[in-house]
């Protein structure tokens, strides 16, 4: 665990972080809520800053008062145990409190978060969930690129976010198959640094031999799965997908777009030309299960994924794998609210490893577990062939 000085510099950064993606925002892009997944920018802000008012000053500062009672039934997310709280679809029907007020809120918890780090020694208890809200943050910092893509990426006129971020880096290097002897194995978090519950417990695993890739998935490849029609070839999906495929007519990855004979993709620099050798992206696990199918190969389990991952590069892209999202041996919810956080959404999603280019600084690890239902694709993911 940080000491109270390295956590007081994580806050710092992390709090800064955040309203850095921002800054290059319009008031306007703040609100905006075009699907139910997705939450408005300024939502994110004001939820991160609630978590550490709701879970560090209202337990560990004497005398705390609190910037705005509204603040925990506004900007609580799933918390059940918390109290009431705005349904998520109705985020977006929040014009206020303004985007002004949420800086306003930010700054004074930041404050007394600050004030707190500097004049009292707090518990370990109280710096593991100082922790946690920053990590709790950087995991929304994520989010954050996630929704402002898709609220611009949906907007008719395809405004450029800026001309920074780079979205599609390229793996310049040949493609070859990673052997993996059949062995039992160990896997999970094993040091002292940081980690989610769901990362416990280390425990073995047995794998068969397995192969798999160097490299992701290309834009170029997945081009090949369309003009071969792979979306309309019904024995390559699983009965769910077959039938989103079809409820949602589904011809190509979330941003790609055919302006005459030329496929474009929006990013956050705008709408470019298709980059043919970059790793796909913006596919539900659906897609990644009939694009291994088409190729005659499959998705690796997390298992082995976690095994092999020392053999090649990754944190470009989440990478969809055949593991459903479940608990360790021996896995331990916590106490009280923070119980919430992982525990309670192990059901009917998949595992991605990995990293994406979104992910926010000193948050990737290899024991990482992120989790989506199969149908979502506004996260920066793609896969990774195994046979």
């Amino acid at each position: 665990m940080l000491n109270q000085q390295e956590i007081t510099q994580l806050f710092k950064e992390t709090r800064t972080d955040s309203e850095l993606i921002c800054s290059f925002l319009k008031t306007e892009d703040y609100v905006v809520q075009p699907v139910e997944y997705v939450s408005p920018p300024k939502w994110h802000l004001g939820h991160t800053t609630w978590f550490f008012e709701e879970f560090i000053l209202k337990k560990y500062a004497e005398d705390h008062k609190l910037f705005d009672e509204h603040t925990a039934y506004v900007f609580n997310s799933y918390y059940e145990s918390v109290g009431e709280k705005v349904i998520r679809t109705n985020r977006g029907n929040l014009s206020r409190p303004s985007v002004e007020w949420i800086y306003d809120f930010r700054r004074y918890v930041t404050d007394k978060i600050l004030e707190l780090l500097e004049n009292q020694e707090l518990s370990a208890e109280a710096l593991g969930v100082m922790e946690i809200g920053c990590h709790h943050e950087k995991q929304h910092q994520e989010l954050l690129y996630y929704d402002i893509k898709y609220i611009l990426g949906n907007n008719p006129l395809f405004p450029k976010y800026n001309d920074q971020f780079r979205e599609n880096p390229i793996e310049d290097f040949p493609q070859k198959w990673i052997e993996i002897p059949e062995d039992v194995y160990e896997i999970g978090h094993k040091t002292n640094d940081f980690s989610y519950d769901n990362e416990l417990g280390v425990h073995k695993v047995y794998l068969q031999n397995y192969k798999i890739s160097n490299k992701l998935v290309t834009n170029v490849e997945f081009l090949e799965f369309i003009e071969d029609g792979g979306y309309e070839k019904v024995l390559l999906w699983h009965a769910e997908g077959w039938d989103w495929v079809n409820q949602n007519n589904i011809q190509s990855p979330l941003y790609w777009h055919k302006i005459g004979q030329s496929w474009h993709q929006y990013t956050l620099n705008g709408l470019v030309p298709l980059i043919g050798e970059a790793p796909v992206t913006h596919i539900s696990y659906y897609e990644a299960f009939a694009f291994a199918q088409w190729k005659g190969m499959r998705l690796p389990t997390e298992q082995e994924w976690e095994i092999a991952q020392k053999y090649f590069e990754w944190g470009t892209r989440w990478e969809w794998t055949e593991s459903a999202y479940s608990p360790y041996p021996n896995y331990q919810k916590a106490d009280g609210a923070l119980g919430e956080y992982n525990g309670k959404f192990m059901v009917n999603q998949k595992v991605l490893r990995g990293a994406s280019v979104a992910t926010s600084r000193d948050h990737q690890r290899y024991t990482y577990r992120n989790f989506f239902h199969a149908p979502l694709r506004w996260h920066f993911n793609g896969l990774r062939l195994a046979q």
